[in-house]
């Protein structure tokens, strides 16, 4: 049985290193064009095709969906679990890359160009930092930035969900109800910020800008401003907060600031993550449908991959209201 070259026979047989032979079949930088030229002249005349890189030198196509992500958190978590389940009987696998960026901006501009036509047909970015990528291949965007909507996009009600969440505790009889915001570049942030203004409005209750701040999904940048709002003489009763995430920190805040949840303070998230419904209290919550937006953002790229025009390219799913026990009406 004939032994399938590896990559140390490329290396050998190209008078190059592993490593030298990994940039180039990777197409990184640091390596001369005609060290490339020779490399890949080895990887056709050896035949070796034991990576995914290697067979779509031959074919142009990988085979593989791309998910861009800035951190594996519970969100990005449920969202990859959609995106598999609709990839499960396609010709597809996933692969799902962070940045290592966090949320540092154009970072997926840089990663597609890394992953365009080497290890990706296709890509599904989730919570983008920027409007435009220039991508080589077909991208669809889950929670998109803010700016025009360029990329075919799947997102959730966020206003509908907040004006939901903000009129139940209205309707528990708070008033004195805060707000901890999201990322000011996504265009869900800003339409959870609206619902909650509006719901305030629609109630004839005045904004309190001291009751708004901002959290920007970060755990510290969240627990800072709950300190803030929880701390004053005129504190809140009850607090929106952008995501589940968030939601849970505030609790933990309260906690220490010796305030009961719910008994001295109501607390209500968005997301509907696993966690939300596991945690002691279980976190009252906007569910948005996280897998199922995965699911819709595969089928729509599996569409475009195919050289098709979906139907829709702009999908907005509905949010529904999860009580549990973070929330009662004011003591």
């Amino acid at each position: 049985m004939t032994r399938r070259p590896t990559i140390t026979d490329v290396a050998a047989a190209a008078g190059v290193s592993v490593a030298t032979v990994s940039k180039a079949v990777n197409g990184r930088y640091g390596v001369a064009s005609e060290t490339v030229d020779k490399v890949l002249a080895v990887v056709a005349e050896l035949g070796y095709e034991s990576s995914l890189i290697a067979s779509s030198m031959r074919s142009r196509k990988t085979g593989v969906i791309g998910v861009l992500v800035a951190d594996f958190e519970p969100f990005s978590a449920e969202i990859l679990k959609g995106v598999g389940e609709a990839l499960r009987d396609s010709r597809y696998d996933l692969l799902a890359y962070s940045g290592s960026h966090g949320a540092a901006e154009g970072w997926e501009r840089r990663s597609l160009s890394r992953l365009s036509g080497t290890l990706i047909d296709g890509a599904i970015m989730v919570t983008p930092t920027v409007v435009n990528v220039g991508a080589e291949v077909p991208v669809v965007a889950i929670d998109p930035h803010t700016g025009p909507a360029d990329l075919p996009t799947v997102e959730c009600d966020s206003f509908g969900g907040a004006l939901l969440a903000t009129r139940y505790l209205i309707e528990l009889g708070h008033t004195r109800i805060g707000f901890i915001a999201g990322r000011r570049d996504l265009r869900s942030s800003i339409a959870r910020d609206a619902g909650y203004r509006r719901a305030l409005a629609d109630a004839g209750i005045p904004l309190d800008p001291a009751l708004v701040g901002s959290g920007s999904y970060q755990q510290d940048a969240v627990r800072l401003a709950a300190l803030e709002m929880l701390r004053r003489p005129d504190r809140p009763t009850a607090v929106f907060a952008a995501n589940d995430i968030s939601g849970l920190e505030i609790v933990r805040v309260a906690s220490e600031l010796g305030l009961d949840v719910p008994r001295d303070l109501s607390v209500i998230g968005f997301d509907d993550v696993p966690e939300a419904s596991k945690a002691t209290p279980a976190l009252s919550t906007v569910r948005q449908p996280m897998q199922v937006l995965g699911a819709e953002a595969a089928r729509m790229l599996l569409e475009l991959m195919d050289g098709k025009t979906p139907p829709v390219t702009h999908v907005k799913l509905p949010t529904r209201l999860v009580p549990r026990d973070t929330t009662a009406p004011p003591a």
